[in-house]
């Protein structure tokens, strides 16, 4: 990967949800779709791999609403960006992985109004102006080479092990564990907004030998 690509790779987009120490020297992106399975049972993963880090890891969330495949996808990124401008982003961003299972308009109020927030904020029309920070979110991951969720970069260079501690740690130690040598060639999805029929996954997240992703 050149300079160039990998600093494209890990640029700051406006709106940035930072866990951990903004300063810390290694970024980890997360490509994610909150109805993904494989997500939330990532979500528990990424926040150790932060907080047993003494401030060397940073954990950077993007949106990528697998809108045709996951129905309540687009308007959970909504609502999780809704609650980000009531200061919630990271309580609203856990909550709506360990709940996934119910994620439509009345659950996500439902979900804001726990962390007492304005549950009206964050659904229906109040949250449409958040859909212009999920559209840069998803297009950086099309330009970055992003096919499913999740889809981990560490420092720019995409991870392609099994999300798991021992292995993340490896792989953001330096030891190239995981990672790709390069960039993925460009995609080219639309968002696609429409609903869908939910799709069950035919088999265990935790047993999916393709490194545990939704793929579009």
């Amino acid at each position: 990967m050149t300079a160039t690509s990998e600093e494209s790779a890990v640029r700051h987009l406006p709106g940035e949800h930072v866990l951990g120490n903004p300063e810390a020297p290694v970024t980890v992106v997360e490509y994610g779709d909150y109805e993904c399975p494989y997500c939330a049972a990532a979500a528990p993963v990424l926040r150790r791999l932060v907080e047993e880090s003494d401030g060397a890891i940073r954990l950077v969330f993007r949106h990528f609403p697998l809108a045709e495949r996951h129905p309540y996808a687009l308007t959970a990124a909504l609502a999780a960006e809704a609650a980000g401008a009531q200061g919630a982003f990271w309580p609203m961003h856990d909550l709506l992985f360990a709940r996934q299972e119910r994620l439509d308009d009345a659950a996500l109020r439902a979900y804001a109004e726990e962390l007492g927030l304005d549950g009206d904020l964050v659904v229906g029309e109040a949250a449409q102006p958040f859909g212009d920070k999920v559209e840069a979110d998803f297009a950086a991951g099309l330009a970055a080479g992003v096919g499913g969720t999740p889809t981990v970069l560490v420092d720019g260079r995409r991870f392609s092990g099994r999300m798991e501690l021992g292995a993340l740690r490896r792989a953001v130690s330096g030891g190239n564990g995981g990672l790709e040598p390069g960039p993925r060639r460009q995609r080219r999805w639309p968002l696609g907004l429409r609903r869908a029929q939910r799709e069950p996954l035919a088999e265990d997240p935790q047993q999916d030998d393709a490194g545990d992703r939704c793929h579009h």
